[in-house]
């Protein structure tokens, strides 16, 4: 005799083995649904106005629409961005304190000997958000009207060269570090405490030159108050297109400003996916789209695994150069 399975029995036998696996489920789908549950605060550890402030910003706005509970930043200067860190490391892993991440992030590591955390450790990566070049730039009554130029001034004049940076071990003292070894030259390192601080004295005079982040001195170089001598990117930036890349002076320089979002360690599955999707989500429209290209950024829309890997890979490139460098926080 032929058995013939009933529409009814198929339901049956489908909704048991739904239920039996329905409580994990229903729990995770649960923890999904309902965050965020009330104000998610996203630290930053460097100054209004800067890169890492102005993207934090955008994509806090991005998730307060699309999540419907407010997204607020909160800048806590300090340390390289270790008064930050520290602070999320500390939280409740829900979600609701989130950490903005860029180069120090990376750098921290080996450039403090006596971190109250283990970066890899404590914080679990989330997303990232963009990405893109520094630019080489100089005050522009300076004589040097190329790399080259700029390189042969320095090797005639060493030492006579001051150049700005957020701070000792920031990631635009990092860039010139790199451009210094590998250019063999000397400049005087001028560190601010912050990129914002430094990029005024640079449009000063103050100092002569800053590898700076383009979200916040391209207008400048757009209107001639700076003057651009290439990127630091493995290719030219859309935003710069008639810049070209030091590396084409100084083969195999590559440097890329990086930000992102992270959370506490233990922090659900759940939440640190939404998080992901939404973040993402946000980097693919076009309106978030052609705001970061006008400011000189790409999207970087990774999953929380390859933002961790990405990481670990930054970790170990300025791990290298602040050691051959001797580079001490302030």
């Amino acid at each position: 005799m032929r058995y013939v399975s009933s529409p009814f029995t198929r339901r049956r036998v489908l909704g048991a083995a739904a239920g039996a696996a329905s409580p994990a489920t229903a729990l995770r789908f649960a923890w999904g649904q309902a965050y965020p549950s009330r104000i998610v605060h996203i630290i930053v550890g460097f100054g209004a106005g800067g890169a890492p402030d102005i993207f934090a910003r955008l994509i806090g706005q991005w998730l307060s629409e699309r999540l419907g509970q407010q997204f607020i930043v909160e800048n806590r200067p300090g340390a390289s961005g270790n008064i930050a860190t520290e602070a999320v490391v500390r939280a409740p892993p829900d979600g609701h304190t989130l950490l903005l991440v860029a180069t120090p992030s990376a750098v921290n590591a080996t450039l403090y000997d006596n971190l109250g955390y283990d970066f890899s450790r404590d914080i679990a990566p989330v997303a990232g958000i963009s990405r893109e070049p520094l630019g080489m730039e100089l005050y522009p009554p300076f004589p040097a009207r190329s790399v080259p130029d700029f390189i042969a001034y320095a090797k005639a004049n060493p030492g006579k060269i001051s150049y700005a940076s957020a701070g000792n071990g920031s990631s635009l003292h990092l860039a010139a570090e790199l451009f210094k070894i590998m250019a063999g030259v000397e400049m005087v390192h001028v560190p601010y405490r912050s990129s914002a601080a430094a990029l005024v004295d640079l449009l000063g005079g103050q100092v002569q030159m800053m590898f700076c982040p383009l979200p916040s001195s391209i207008e400048y170089v757009r209107n001639g108050k700076l003057r651009v001598l290439a990127t630091t990117g493995a290719v030219r930036a859309s935003a710069l297109p008639d810049a070209p890349i030091v590396a084409d002076f100084l083969p195999g320089y590559e440097v890329s400003a990086w930000y992102g979002v992270c959370a506490p360690r233990n922090t659900r599955i759940e939440v640190i996916d939404k998080l992901n999707q939404e973040i993402n989500a946000g980097l693919a429209d076009p309106k978030i789209a052609a705001r970061l290209a006008q400011l000189g950024s790409s999207p970087f829309a990774v999953t929380p695994a390859d933002f961790g890997k990405h990481i670990a890979e930054q970790t170990e490139k300025w791990r290298t150069v602040i050691k051959a460098a001797h580079i001490k926080p302030d």
